[in-house]
């Protein structure tokens, strides 16, 4: 009976070092990706480049008509104007290109901030109250506002916090 030569496993062959090199470059190059990416979103969700993107909490509640005022006493809003035309005959309806401009939504408890400088008079804050509304406006306080009651439409849920797996600020909800 002849017996087979054992192999000796202490050397390595050079396919084994090639493989191994392959996966330690792959784990490299995957953590390098990842981390750009996790670097990428940071920098793009803290940045304001322009004026032109209003998509941070920050720039809207800095461009708020007297942004103090509105951020202790209610939040920043952008206001948006359109105007929207109907036709009967035939049916069709034309979209005025809207306005975009910063304002201003107060909570309930905080109107006689516009009450004491006689911006609003008695009766506005009744039939405000009446609705179950509340007020906005845009333009400085001290220089001619445009005070509006609005109405918070709860109707309209915003989607993008209502996610699978996503968590709803609790900021005040009601105004």
């Amino acid at each position: 009976m002849k017996r087979k030569p054992i192999k000796d496993t202490a050397t390595k062959s050079p396919s084994f070092l090639s493989a191994a090199f392959n996966y330690t470059s792959i784990f490299v190059l995957a953590g390098v990706f990842i981390l750009g990416i996790g670097i990428g979103i940071a920098f793009s969700s803290t940045t304001t480049l322009s004026p032109s993107n209003v998509a941070s909490r920050e720039f809207i509640d800095l461009s708020a008509p007297n942004p103090e005022l509105c951020v202790q006493y209610g939040a920043s809003a952008m206001e948006l104007d359109t105007r929207l035309f109907v036709s009967l005959n035939p049916f069709n309806v034309y979209v005025a290109q809207p306005s975009l401009r910063p304002g201003c939504v107060l909570r309930t408890s905080n109107w006689d901030l516009l009450v004491q400088r006689r911006l609003v008079t008695s009766e506005q804050v009744r039939d405000c109250k009446q609705r179950m509304n509340t007020f906005a406006f845009t333009g400085d306080l001290g220089s001619s506002p445009q005070i509006s009651c609005v109405y918070q439409n709860d109707a309209a849920k915003n989607f993008y916090l209502n996610q699978p797996g996503s968590v709803a600020p609790r900021e005040a909800e009601r105004f």
